[in-house]
């Protein structure tokens, strides 16, 4: 389970295991292991890692499957608030980008 979201999210963010592996400083194989489920209790530090790269809290790599289901209908929710307000995709690109450089 826990690998099955490590792998999701990295692919969502169009990273490689060699990049996720580089930034976080876990091991290539053992990022790979895990992903394939080999690998089925990571330390909270290798989370940690992981998570910090992926821009997301630890926890959100513990949560169950209907957890994600209602995640992504608040996510729809917030976008639904945010295009209502009347920003721009180009505002929210800049706002992005800026929480990227400080969240590394």
């Amino acid at each position: 389970m826990i690998g099955y979201r490590v792998k999701s999210l990295r692919e969502e963010r169009n990273m490689s295991i060699s990049e996720l592996s580089a930034k976080s400083g876990v091991a290539k194989s053992y990022i790979s292991s895990l992903e394939r489920n080999l690998q089925t209790n990571p330390t909270i530090l290798v989370l940690e890692k992981i998570a910090r790269i992926l821009c997301i809290k630890v926890d959100a790599l513990l949560l169950n499957e209907q957890a994600d289901k209602v995640m992504d209908e608040e996510w729809l929710e917030i976008m639904q608030d945010v295009i209502g307000s009347g920003i721009s995709k180009e505002e929210m690109r800049k706002f992005i980008e800026v929480r990227k450089c400080t969240v590394s």
